[in-house]
Protein backbone atom coordinates (compact mmCIF):
# COMPACT_ATOMS: atom_id res chain seq x y z
CA UNK A 1 0.00 0.00 0.00
CA UNK A 2 1.25 3.61 -1.16
CA UNK A 3 -0.15 5.73 2.02
CA UNK A 4 0.96 8.63 0.62
CA UNK A 5 -2.52 11.03 0.05
CA UNK A 6 -3.74 8.93 3.74
CA UNK A 7 -0.55 10.64 4.95
CA UNK A 8 -0.65 13.92 3.51
CA UNK A 9 -4.14 14.81 4.55
CA UNK A 10 -3.81 14.04 8.29
CA UNK A 11 -0.52 15.85 8.22
CA UNK A 12 -2.00 18.54 6.86
CA UNK A 13 -5.08 18.43 9.20
CA UNK A 14 -3.07 17.95 12.14
CA UNK A 15 -0.56 21.00 11.17
CA UNK A 16 -3.95 23.40 11.12
CA UNK A 17 -5.36 21.84 14.43
CA UNK A 18 -1.82 22.79 15.47
CA UNK A 19 -2.30 26.46 14.08
CA UNK A 20 -5.11 27.28 14.98
CA UNK A 21 -4.23 26.34 18.88
CA UNK A 22 -0.93 28.43 18.39
CA UNK A 23 -3.49 31.16 16.99
CA UNK A 24 -4.80 30.13 20.67
CA UNK A 25 -8.65 29.77 18.96
CA UNK A 26 -10.62 26.95 19.69
CA UNK A 27 -10.36 24.14 17.06
CA UNK A 28 -13.94 23.28 18.27
CA UNK A 29 -14.89 26.66 17.02
CA UNK A 30 -13.89 25.11 13.01
CA UNK A 31 -15.89 21.72 13.51
CA UNK A 32 -19.78 23.18 13.09
CA UNK A 33 -21.64 21.09 12.23
CA UNK A 34 -24.62 23.56 9.72
CA UNK A 35 -21.45 24.59 7.51
CA UNK A 36 -20.18 21.39 7.14
CA UNK A 37 -23.16 19.81 5.99
CA UNK A 38 -23.97 23.01 3.50
CA UNK A 39 -20.16 22.44 2.41
CA UNK A 40 -20.33 18.70 1.69
CA UNK A 41 -23.66 18.38 1.09
CA UNK A 42 -23.48 20.56 -1.60
CA UNK A 43 -20.23 19.63 -3.05
CA UNK A 44 -21.31 15.82 -3.36
CA UNK A 45 -25.00 16.77 -4.73
CA UNK A 46 -23.29 19.21 -7.72
CA UNK A 47 -20.93 16.69 -8.14
CA UNK A 48 -23.65 13.86 -9.07
CA UNK A 49 -25.61 16.85 -10.93
CA UNK A 50 -22.31 16.90 -13.36
CA UNK A 51 -22.02 13.21 -13.80
CA UNK A 52 -24.20 9.68 -14.62
CA UNK A 53 -25.47 7.87 -11.41
CA UNK A 54 -23.01 4.95 -12.94
CA UNK A 55 -20.45 7.38 -12.83
CA UNK A 56 -20.84 8.69 -9.37
CA UNK A 57 -21.16 5.42 -7.83
CA UNK A 58 -17.81 3.70 -9.87
CA UNK A 59 -15.98 6.98 -8.75
CA UNK A 60 -16.70 6.46 -4.78
CA UNK A 61 -16.83 2.47 -4.98
CA UNK A 62 -13.51 2.11 -6.47
CA UNK A 63 -11.95 5.00 -4.37
CA UNK A 64 -10.51 2.94 -1.79
CA UNK A 65 -8.75 0.84 -4.23
CA UNK A 66 -6.84 4.11 -5.19
CA UNK A 67 -6.90 5.14 -1.34
CA UNK A 68 -5.02 1.52 -0.53
CA UNK A 69 -3.22 1.44 -4.55
CA UNK A 70 -0.09 -0.32 -4.35
CA UNK A 71 2.15 0.22 -6.95
CA UNK A 72 3.04 -3.28 -9.61
CA UNK A 73 6.43 -4.20 -9.47
CA UNK A 74 7.60 -4.06 -13.59
CA UNK A 75 11.21 -5.92 -12.00
CA UNK A 76 9.36 -8.85 -10.82
CA UNK A 77 7.00 -8.59 -14.22
CA UNK A 78 9.88 -8.13 -16.30
CA UNK A 79 11.54 -11.28 -14.63
CA UNK A 80 8.29 -14.00 -14.90
CA UNK A 81 8.16 -12.06 -18.70
CA UNK A 82 12.44 -13.32 -19.04
CA UNK A 83 10.88 -16.87 -17.55
CA UNK A 84 8.76 -17.42 -19.87
CA UNK A 85 10.39 -16.23 -22.74
CA UNK A 86 13.46 -18.93 -21.77
CA UNK A 87 11.03 -21.32 -21.40
CA UNK A 88 8.83 -20.35 -24.68
CA UNK A 89 12.09 -20.15 -26.45
CA UNK A 90 13.73 -23.91 -25.62
CA UNK A 91 10.62 -25.61 -25.29
CA UNK A 92 8.02 -23.88 -27.86
CA UNK A 93 4.87 -21.40 -26.89
CA UNK A 94 2.73 -24.22 -26.48
CA UNK A 95 4.54 -25.39 -23.54
CA UNK A 96 3.31 -22.32 -21.26
CA UNK A 97 -0.26 -23.44 -21.35
CA UNK A 98 0.76 -24.55 -17.67
CA UNK A 99 2.78 -22.01 -16.66
CA UNK A 100 0.12 -18.98 -17.85
CA UNK A 101 -2.35 -20.13 -14.81
CA UNK A 102 0.41 -19.49 -12.38
CA UNK A 103 0.90 -15.82 -13.28
CA UNK A 104 -0.86 -13.56 -11.10
CA UNK A 105 -1.41 -10.51 -13.29
CA UNK A 106 -4.72 -11.11 -14.36
CA UNK A 107 -3.73 -8.64 -17.56
CA UNK A 108 -0.48 -10.93 -18.11
CA UNK A 109 -1.92 -13.78 -17.99
CA UNK A 110 -5.22 -13.62 -20.55
CA UNK A 111 -2.70 -12.23 -22.88
CA UNK A 112 -0.38 -14.67 -22.45
CA UNK A 113 -3.20 -17.17 -23.39
CA UNK A 114 -4.16 -15.11 -26.49
CA UNK A 115 -0.46 -15.35 -27.41
CA UNK A 116 -0.68 -19.54 -26.70
CA UNK A 117 -4.25 -19.79 -28.43
CA UNK A 118 -2.25 -18.43 -31.78
CA UNK A 119 -3.75 -15.01 -31.98
CA UNK A 120 -2.21 -13.18 -34.91
CA UNK A 121 0.61 -10.85 -33.14
CA UNK A 122 -0.83 -7.57 -35.13
CA UNK A 123 -4.60 -8.58 -33.28
CA UNK A 124 -2.78 -9.25 -30.04
CA UNK A 125 -1.20 -5.93 -29.86
CA UNK A 126 -4.51 -4.30 -30.82
CA UNK A 127 -6.84 -5.86 -28.49
CA UNK A 128 -4.44 -5.84 -25.17
CA UNK A 129 -4.02 -1.89 -26.41
CA UNK A 130 -7.17 -1.18 -26.44
CA UNK A 131 -7.92 -2.67 -22.99
CA UNK A 132 -5.36 -0.37 -21.48
CA UNK A 133 -7.20 1.94 -23.47
CA UNK A 134 -10.91 1.20 -21.79
CA UNK A 135 -9.33 1.25 -18.48
CA UNK A 136 -7.66 4.43 -19.29
CA UNK A 137 -10.55 5.89 -20.26
CA UNK A 138 -12.71 4.60 -16.95
CA UNK A 139 -9.97 5.73 -14.41
CA UNK A 140 -10.63 9.34 -16.00
CA UNK A 141 -14.28 9.21 -15.05
CA UNK A 142 -13.42 8.37 -11.31
CA UNK A 143 -10.64 11.46 -11.52
CA UNK A 144 -12.44 14.24 -13.34
CA UNK A 145 -15.41 13.26 -10.18
CA UNK A 146 -12.99 14.48 -7.61
CA UNK A 147 -11.83 17.07 -9.60
CA UNK A 148 -15.24 18.42 -10.13
CA UNK A 149 -16.18 18.32 -6.92
CA UNK A 150 -13.13 20.11 -6.16
CA UNK A 151 -13.74 23.00 -8.40
CA UNK A 152 -17.29 23.21 -6.95
CA UNK A 153 -16.47 23.13 -2.96
CA UNK A 154 -14.86 26.65 -2.67
CA UNK A 155 -18.09 27.94 -4.12
CA UNK A 156 -20.46 26.40 -2.41
CA UNK A 157 -18.72 27.34 1.06
CA UNK A 158 -18.69 31.07 -0.29
CA UNK A 159 -23.11 30.43 -0.56
CA UNK A 160 -22.67 28.97 2.74
CA UNK A 161 -21.19 31.88 4.02
CA UNK A 162 -23.61 34.26 2.36
CA UNK A 163 -26.49 31.90 3.51
CA UNK A 164 -24.66 32.08 7.16
CA UNK A 165 -24.65 35.99 6.57
CA UNK A 166 -28.12 36.24 6.07
CA UNK A 167 -29.20 34.65 9.23
CA UNK A 168 -26.77 37.45 11.10
CA UNK A 169 -28.11 40.47 9.69
CA UNK A 170 -31.21 38.58 10.70
CA UNK A 171 -30.10 38.60 14.28
CA UNK A 172 -28.49 42.35 14.55
CA UNK A 173 -30.98 42.95 17.74
CA UNK A 174 -28.71 40.16 19.69
CA UNK A 175 -25.14 41.97 19.73
CA UNK A 176 -23.89 39.58 21.76
CA UNK A 177 -24.47 36.29 19.65
CA UNK A 178 -23.50 38.35 16.24
CA UNK A 179 -19.35 37.49 16.64
CA UNK A 180 -20.38 33.61 17.13
CA UNK A 181 -22.79 34.09 14.37
CA UNK A 182 -20.08 36.04 12.26
CA UNK A 183 -17.44 33.27 12.62
CA UNK A 184 -19.83 29.78 12.13
CA UNK A 185 -20.82 31.94 8.87
CA UNK A 186 -16.71 32.54 7.57
CA UNK A 187 -16.30 28.33 8.73
CA UNK A 188 -18.34 27.35 5.45
CA UNK A 189 -15.63 29.08 3.00
CA UNK A 190 -12.92 27.95 5.56
CA UNK A 191 -14.09 24.04 5.17
CA UNK A 192 -15.03 24.62 1.33
CA UNK A 193 -10.87 25.51 0.61
CA UNK A 194 -10.17 23.07 2.82
CA UNK A 195 -12.15 19.85 1.64
CA UNK A 196 -10.88 21.55 -2.36
CA UNK A 197 -7.56 21.30 -1.39
CA UNK A 198 -7.24 18.50 1.12
CA UNK A 199 -9.71 16.17 -0.01
CA UNK A 200 -11.41 16.53 -3.71
CA UNK A 201 -8.26 17.53 -5.51
CA UNK A 202 -5.89 15.36 -3.99
CA UNK A 203 -7.69 12.26 -4.88
CA UNK A 204 -8.39 13.11 -8.35
CA UNK A 205 -4.64 13.65 -8.69
CA UNK A 206 -3.75 10.33 -7.21
CA UNK A 207 -6.34 8.27 -9.22
CA UNK A 208 -4.72 10.19 -12.06
CA UNK A 209 -0.95 9.05 -11.14
CA UNK A 210 -1.80 5.57 -10.13
CA UNK A 211 -4.08 4.86 -13.01
CA UNK A 212 -1.05 6.06 -15.55
CA UNK A 213 1.31 3.77 -13.31
CA UNK A 214 -0.89 0.93 -13.89
CA UNK A 215 -1.47 1.51 -17.68
CA UNK A 216 2.62 1.89 -17.91
CA UNK A 217 2.88 -1.53 -16.51
CA UNK A 218 -0.10 -3.02 -18.64
CA UNK A 219 2.29 -1.19 -21.73
CA UNK A 220 5.75 -3.36 -20.49
CA UNK A 221 3.68 -5.86 -20.35
CA UNK A 222 2.28 -6.04 -23.93
CA UNK A 223 5.76 -5.54 -25.25
CA UNK A 224 7.10 -8.46 -23.06
CA UNK A 225 3.94 -10.50 -24.64
CA UNK A 226 5.08 -9.76 -28.30
CA UNK A 227 8.75 -10.58 -27.65
CA UNK A 228 7.70 -14.28 -25.85
CA UNK A 229 5.11 -14.55 -29.35
CA UNK A 230 7.66 -13.92 -31.50
CA UNK A 231 10.25 -16.34 -29.53
CA UNK A 232 13.06 -13.64 -29.08
CA UNK A 233 16.09 -14.00 -26.87
CA UNK A 234 15.43 -13.86 -23.62
CA UNK A 235 18.34 -11.95 -22.42
CA UNK A 236 17.35 -9.22 -25.17
CA UNK A 237 13.64 -8.77 -23.88
CA UNK A 238 14.79 -8.47 -20.61
CA UNK A 239 17.10 -5.35 -21.62
CA UNK A 240 13.98 -4.43 -23.74
CA UNK A 241 12.07 -4.11 -21.07
CA UNK A 242 14.05 -2.84 -18.47
CA UNK A 243 15.01 0.49 -21.03
CA UNK A 244 11.48 1.21 -20.46
CA UNK A 245 11.20 1.35 -16.92
CA UNK A 246 12.26 4.39 -14.85
CA UNK A 247 16.03 4.42 -14.67
CA UNK A 248 15.69 4.72 -10.79
CA UNK A 249 13.51 1.06 -10.66
CA UNK A 250 16.25 -0.56 -13.00
CA UNK A 251 19.14 1.40 -10.32
CA UNK A 252 17.00 -0.14 -7.27
CA UNK A 253 16.52 -4.13 -9.25
CA UNK A 254 20.62 -3.49 -9.92
CA UNK A 255 21.54 -2.78 -6.42
CA UNK A 256 19.54 -5.66 -5.33
CA UNK A 257 21.28 -7.86 -7.41
CA UNK A 258 24.31 -6.64 -6.52
CA UNK A 259 23.35 -7.35 -2.78
CA UNK A 260 22.47 -11.17 -3.44
CA UNK A 261 25.73 -11.88 -5.13
CA UNK A 262 27.92 -10.35 -2.52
Amino acid sequence: MDPATIAGVVLALLLLYVGILVEGADPMSVFIIAPMIIVFGGTIGAGLASSTIKDTLYAITTSPRWLFFKKPDANDTVETIVGLADRARREGLLSLEDAARTVDDMFLREGLQAAIDGTDPDDLRDMLESRIFSKRSEDKVSAKFFNNMGGYAPTIGIIGTVVSLIHVLENLNQPDELGHMIGAAFAATLWGLLSANLMWLPMGARITRCSELEASHMELSVEGLLAIQAGANPRLVGQRLRSLMPPSEVARHQAAEGKKAA
